[in-house]
This record gives C-alpha cells, structure tokens and sequence, in this order.
C-alpha cells in the first residue's frame, strides 16, 4: 500500500480527511500512483497534472524521502521506502512570488 499526502484544498476537494492509502501495483512509479488515486477520487484529475498531456501542473511538486522528484520522468520507480509504505509520497503546492 502507497500512502499518499495532499495538500489541504486538494483533500477539501475530494472530501478526504488525512492520509490516502492506495493499492498499487508493480511497478511504482509517479504516473501509477496518480492513475490510482485519480481512479478512486475522480474529482482529482486535472488537479495535479494535465488530462490530455499527463504533465505535472506547474505549482505541484512531488516529494518522497526528503528528495524533490517532481523533475523526474513520470515512469522512473519511486524510492523503496515508498514502495514497501514505509514513506509517504508528497504532492505539495508550490509557492511562487516575492
């Protein structure tokens, strides 16, 4: 299982209090985590990444394991700490501006 932590208006959205936890299949990628989460929260698709395109929206960023992997390909494998659920993977807003 994939724990999965959206920011605040993202869960407001879909009507979810706290962690998601996703069954994901192998292998775990960014692209398999997101169809899994889109799959069970429709309202959420177009909110993270473009429908037509499947690129990430530029004020989300990914995190896992204290590393940014929002600049890596959608179907590079997620650290083995995410994988085995022993990280959560991050969607975080983005701050911009001065």
């Amino acid at each position: 299982m994939i724990h999965v932590h959206l920011p605040a208006h993202l869960r407001t959205l879909a009507r979810i209090e706290g962690e998601v936890t996703l069954p994901v299949g192998e292998p775990v990628t960014q692209r398999a985590v997101l169809d899994a989460l889109e799959a069970r929260y429709p309202v959420l698709r177009g909110t993270i990444r473009d429908q037509v395109t499947g690129k990430r929206r530029a004020f989300v960023r990914f995190f896992a394991c204290e590393e940014d992997l929002s600049h890596e390909e959608p179907d590079s494998p997620l650290p083995e700490e995410v994988r085995l659920g022993k990280e959560p993977f991050l969607v975080v807003g983005a701050m911009a501006g001065g």
